[in-house]
């Protein structure tokens, strides 16, 4: 890898906080407690996480990741993951006999109960999220008829509601903040007596995360941030840095990924990472860009994150006994 060496002048900008927020950290112990607990294969449905490095070691370990809960063998453990799922899902776990443990980010239940409650008080519930994403397919799913997806403020002009006096606004919590406002602003031009959530639904790590990378634009010609493509708040971070000021940004998942060619030029580097992203990837990005001459690395701490999460309570429960006892139900015979 070569030695670290500082050339004059030549910096790194590291945000702090960056990295892993409280969810992801409980998604990916909870997957590595069930797989010694239980021991292989764990169904995990869909990606625990949205990162490439995180889901190929679970792999290694011996997690299974599925896009559908019918793939799931009878009798078998499956986990959601922390985007959440909508309340379908459970139903079609409990058909196929499957013991669950549920890994949804606390964040993101928070959204769901929020959304189940004006449901059933009869708002029309406007969904700021992007379509496809899974955490807005299971936050929809908990009020289908209710919930109406907005992606963006262009999406603004064709909303339609029931009753101008009944609207309620909430949001994937991986979104930006800037992004979010920008499009609650536009509905509240429409719909004057639109209602807020009872909290600011966008996660406090997400918005921890880009009042950082707002900080490296200032000063970095480059930002890198370490993250997956299908990780939404990792994309919105690379455009947070653009919109802030940064002349270039880039989203890579790994050190190999960074084109020397960005370096020309470049006195100061940002470098920060999604909240799905174990810091041993940032460590990598350091050292390549340490023996490129950026050895010498600044913290630039924005915000003190001490959130934790206890885990999924299902870890307290001996699952496998639960799911031999579902089969045995259905056939007839004894869980002995």
């Amino acid at each position: 890898m070569g030695r670290m060496t500082a050339s004059p002048g030549r910096r790194v900008l590291l945000a702090a906080p960056r990295g892993y927020c409280a969810g992801v950290d409980r998604a990916v112990i909870a997957v590595e407690k069930a797989l010694e607990q239980y021991g292989a294969p764990v169904y995990v449905r869909h990606e625990i996480v949205h990162n490439k490095y995180v889901v190929q070691t679970l792999e290694r370990k011996g997690a299974v990741f599925v896009e559908r809960t019918e793939e799931v063998p009878e009798g078998n453990i499956v986990m959601f993951s922390a985007h959440g799922v909508a309340p379908v899902v459970h139903e079609e776990a409990a058909r196929g006999r499957l013991a669950t443990i549920d890994a949804t980010c606390p964040l993101v239940t928070k959204v769901h109960k929020e959304a189940v409650r004006f449901a059933k008080e009869d708002y029309d519930i406007l969904l700021i999220g992007h379509e496809g994403h899974e955490e807005v397919i299971g936050t929809s799913g908990e009020a289908p008829d209710h919930i109406t997806l907005v992606d963006g403020p262009e999406d603004v002009a064709q909303v339609e509601v029931r009753d101008e006096s009944k609207v309620v606004w909430l949001s994937q919590t991986t979104l930006s903040v800037d992004e979010t406002m920008e499009t609650v602003e536009a509905l509240k031009e429409k719909f004057p007596q639109l209602i807020s959530p009872p909290s600011d639904d966008i996660c406090y790590a997400t918005q921890n995360r880009q009042i950082a990378v707002k900080k490296l634009a200032e000063d970095a010609q480059l930002v890198i941030v370490v993250g997956s493509k299908n990780s939404s708040n990792s994309i919105r971070m690379v455009e947070v840095a653009l919109d802030a000021g940064a002349p270039a940004a880039h989203l890579v998942d790994f050190a190999s990924e960074i084109d020397e060619a960005w370096l020309e030029g470049v006195t100061t580097v940002g470098l920060t990472s999604g909240a799905s992203v174990p810091d041993v990837l940032v460590e990598e990005v350091l050292e390549w860009l340490g023996a490129r001459g950026y050895g010498d690395v600044e913290t630039v701490k924005t915000a003190e994150e001490s959130i934790t999460f206890s885990l999924p309570k299902e870890l307290r429960r001996d699952l496998r006994e639960e799911a031999a006892a579902l089969i045995a139900d259905r056939t007839g015979t004894s869980a002995e």
